[in-house]
This record gives C-alpha cells, sequence and structure tokens, in this order.
C-alpha cells in the first residue's frame, strides 16, 4: 500500500523540485531527499523486529524457546487450544496403582517379560517395568510395538503364549463385562490396560484375534497442580480448550472435568469425516477419547476451517501431524525429538502453566506493533500529502506563471521531526503491556487513524508553508524561516 502511494507523490516531487523551482541541484537534491525519506516507514521494521526479540528474551526466560519468530504473532491470534491429556493436564511420570486379576495365570511374570522386551517402551510400560522388574527370561518369537493406530503392543513366547497389552475397549467387545468394568474404573481419572492372551502370534495379519482377558493395569497420572490455574486463565481470555487424547474417553473426560472443564466429551471412533461435520463436532464437544494421529490433523483442520487460530499442543510422535498443521504447534521439552523439530515454540520446562505467558506476550508484541504503527504511518501519510501538495503548487507555476515552490523540509528537518514524533515514542509504546487478542484487519484499523491524523497534519503544515511562503516578500522572511515556520506547526 506504502508503495502505491509513494510512486506518484514521489515521481511528482522529483519533477517539480528538479525542473521548476529554479534554486540549483543541490538545493534541488536536499529537498528531494527531505520529501522522499519520511514517505517510508523504515523505522517501523526496526521497531517490529525489536519488539520481536525482546519478546523471544522475555519467552526465554520462562524457559520457553521460539523456534520460528513469526510464532509470536501467531500466538496473539490463538483462540481455541488443542491440548494433549498426557503431559500436558496430566504430569508425564505414571505408577501401577492396582492390578486386577481377571484369571489364574502369572498376571505380574507377563508383565515383566513384555516390559523387558519392549525396546521403545512409552510411559505405560515404564511404569509397568518399574513395578514388575524381574523377568522371567523368557524368549520373545515374535514382537509387536505399540501403535496409536491400534492402541495395543504384545510378544510371543512361543510355549509361554502370545500376550497383548492395550486398550480394553479396543482389544474387547465394548458389551464385554471386562470392558464394562475398565470403563467404570476409567471413569475416575486412571489409566487402564487390558492384560490378554491372544490366540495367533502377534506379528500375524490378523493379530490379535481372540483376546481373552487375564488382568486389567490401573495406572495412576498425577493432575500437574497448575492446570486448573492455566484453563481458567484462557477461559477469562475467550479462548477454547479442546481436550484431545488416545485415551479412553471417560477417563480423559474424568480428568477434564476435575479441572473445571465443562462440556461433551466423545469417543473419536464416531467422529464423522467429512469436514464441515466434523467442524460441528468440534464445537459442540470439548474432550476427545481414542483420537488417532490422522485425527488430530483432521481436527485442527475443521477449527481452522471456521476461522479458527489454532494451537496444539503434545510430546509424542503421534502428535507431529497436528503441530505442523497447527498455526502454532507447542512441544514439551522432554517430548520426542520429532515433536520438538516441528513445533514453533518448545516448553523447555515441560509446564502447560507457561502457556499463558507464551499467549500473553504475543498479544503484548502485536499490539504494541499496531500501537507503533498508528504513528509510523501517520508521518507516511502526511508526508505523501505533503508531496502531493507542494508537486501540484509547483506543476501551477510552471503553468500560471506563479512563484514556484520548494518543498518545505531538509533532511535535518527529517531528522528533528523523527527524534520527537516517532522515533522516542515509538520505542516506548514498543514496550508497553498489551493483553487484548490480536485479530484480523490490521491494516484497516491501523490506516482508521494514521489516515486522518496525516491529513490533518499535512494540511495544516501546507497551509502555514504557503502563507509563509508567499509572504517572504511583504514581511522580510527568508526560505529558512518559512520551513521553520512549517516544522513548528508540523510537531
Amino acid at each position: 500500500f506504502i508503495t502505491y502511494l509513494l510512486l506518484p507523490a514521489g515521481a511528482l516531487i522529483i519533477y517539480t523540485q528538479l525542473f521548476t523551482t529554479d534554486a540549483g541541484w543541490r538545493a534541488s537534491v536536499l529537498r528531494m531527499v527531505g520529501a522522499l525519506v519520511p514517505m517510508v516507514p523504515e523505522g517501523l521494521v526496526l521497531m517490529t523486529s525489536i519488539a520481536f526479540a525482546v519478546g523471544v528474551v522475555r519467552l526465554g526466560r520462562r524457559q520457553c524457546l521460539v523456534q520460528e519468530l513469526p510464532a509470536i504473532e501467531g500466538l496473539a491470534r490463538v483462540d481455541v487450544v488443542c491440548a494433549d491429556k498426557t503431559g500436558t493436564l496430566t504430569e508425564n511420570g505414571m505408577r501401577v496403582s492396582d492390578l486386577k486379576a481377571l484369571s489364574s495365570d502369572d498376571a505380574a511374570a507377563v508383565l515383566a517379560a513384555l516390559a523387558a522386551d519392549d525396546s521403545r517402551p512409552n510411559a505405560s510400560m515404564a511404569a509397568i517395568g518399574e513395578a514388575y522388574p524381574n523377568s522371567p527370561g523368557w524368549t520373545a518369537t515374535a514382537t509387536a510395538p505399540f501403535k496409536s493406530a491400534t492402541k495395543w503392543s504384545g510378544a510371543s513366547y512361543g510355549e509361554h503364549g502370545n500376550w497383548v497389552i492395550g486398550a480394553p475397549d479396543v482389544l474387547l467387545d465394548p458389551d464385554s463385562p471386562v470392558a464394562a468394568q475398565a470403563e467404570e474404573i476409567g471413569a475416575r481419572g486412571l489409566r487402564v490396560l487390558l492384560l490378554g492372551c491372544c490366540d495367533c502370534s502377534v506379528d500375524s495379519p490378523d493379530a490379535p484375534g481372540r483376546v481373552t482377558p487375564v488382568a486389567l493395569v490401573v495406572l495412576e497420572q498425577r493432575v500437574r497442580p497448575d492446570a486448573r490455574d492455566t484453563l481458567e486463565y484462557f477461559a477469562s481470555q475467550n479462548v477454547s480448550i479442546k481436550v484431545i487424547s488416545g485415551d479412553n474417553a471417560v477417563s480423559v473426560g474424568a480428568v477434564a472435568g476435575s479441572l473445571g472443564l465443562h462440556g461433551e466429551t466423545m469417543d473419536a471412533r464416531r467422529l464423522p469425516t467429512d469436514l464441515d461435520e466434523l467442524a460441528d463436532t468440534m464445537d459442540e464437544f470439548t474432550t476427545f477419547g481414542r483420537v488417532r494421529p490422522d485425527q488430530k490433523r483432521a481436527m485442527v483442520h475443521a477449527l481452522q476451517s471456521r476461522d479458527h487460530t489454532v494451537a496444539m499442543t503434545g510430546d509424542g510422535v503421534n502428535d507431529v501431524l497436528a503441530l505442523k498443521d497447527a498455526d502454532i504447534g507447542v512441544a514439551m521439552g522432554a517430548g520426542s525429538p520429532a515433536s520438538r523439530a516441528v513445533a514453533q515454540i518448545v516448553l523447555l520446562d515441560n509446564k502447560f502453566a507457561t502457556l499463558p505467558y507464551v499467549v500473553g506476550e504475543g498479544r503484548r508484541v502485536i499490539g504494541n506493533i499496531e500501537r507503533v504503527s498508528n504513528l509510523f504511518l501517520t508521518k507516511t501519510v502526511y508526508s505523501v500529502l505533503l508531496a502531493l501538495l507542494v508537486g501540484l503548487a509547483g506543476l501551477s507555476s510552471k503553468w500560471f506563471g506563479t512563484a514556484p515552490l520548494l518543498y518545505p523540509f531538509q533532511p535535518i528537518h527529517v531528522t528533528i521531526a523523527a527524534w520527537f514524533t516517532i522515533g522516542i515514542p515509538a520505542f516506548i509504546l514498543s514496550l508497553a503491556p498489551n493483553n487484548e487478542r490480536a485479530h484480523t484487519g490490521f491494516v484497516r484499523r491501523v490506516m482508521t487513524s494514521a489516515l486522518p491524523s496525516g491529513v490533518v497534519v499535512g494540511v495544516a503544515t501546507f497551509v502555514l508553508y504557503l502563507i509563509s511562503y508567499h509572504r517572504r516578500n511583504a514581511t522580510n522572511l527568508e526560505q529558512t524561516q518559512a520551513s521553520t515556520a512549517a516544522l513548528i506547526r508540523l510537531l
């Protein structure tokens, strides 16, 4: 926009100062430069860079690593935060709180063997390994690692059987008594895993096949002590929270409810695939369980389709797709390398409570840049207007034989004006507190302020200068004094 304004005004002032004033090339060039330089808001680029840099430093002090500078702007616009349960609302660590045997099999020995043979244990398997460290020493003939899409892992031990451990509502018929028992336990906010024996090798295409329940492993997670305050902050700022987790929907809903997050809970296996229907579902429900990685990504797209600015938090490989496609991806410092690599922001202290400060800093930076833009663009408007008015007056002098008109300011005048009207105020404004969420329509809002202000400044300055300039002979004024009068009027 500034370029479009600058081109005609710049061409006009260059022509009139060089070819209509008869003031000599030195004076003409000085006046021409004094007209062109203030049209370009070069200080706005500097102040924007300073505001972003200060924001990065302030966030760094809160153990928040900004990996992409534009993320600060995105944070100012966030109106939906999609949060994973594990590692975000709850702490990463788990512990086995109970083992409910469902058959005569030695569940403890099987759990110890599965934990020992898992080369890359997740948080659940690590907790089982701590609770049952004494492996029976069985030799695994086949293994199946945990996958977010299947929700189970397992190992085959030849004559010792084929064993799987995973989500009860996935491995069993939802109507079975054991699944109902697991659902009841999960309603208390606990994570429940089913240990079962299957009738085929775990690496078989048909795995797990028919699963015979052996035990329910009850895992306990501690809710982060600062999670409630964080959710309350977002609620006060009209930022929606969507809890998206791969855990059982009832368990996820119980944890969210204990933190005061009210709303409907949905099992993601019932999510629609159509984008519009999914967007309606995202508006209606707050908590989602049994969510696959591809569904997390689709949820982000659905929210974005309704013009939401989405921040996604996560720490696992299964969050990578959603983190990458979200407007702002926020990873935990203790998360997987893949999640940290694609995220724009990394919370090094793994605290979800840092996020309000991150959002607040983004709002401060962008709000202050908008304030500063009002000043810089006011200067641009009055500079362009002055150039046009002086240029038109110069053309009229050539056409009608009136006295030629020099541009009122030289570069030294521009410097003085910039000190007191732009530079010092802009620097202070760029660091001031500001908590208002950024909205679209930046150019419209800034120009609504800058345009009338610039017009008033430009017209008032030009009128006084024109009067002084054309009355020089009658009042013994010199060009320098006319320019000084215009500078005082401009300030």
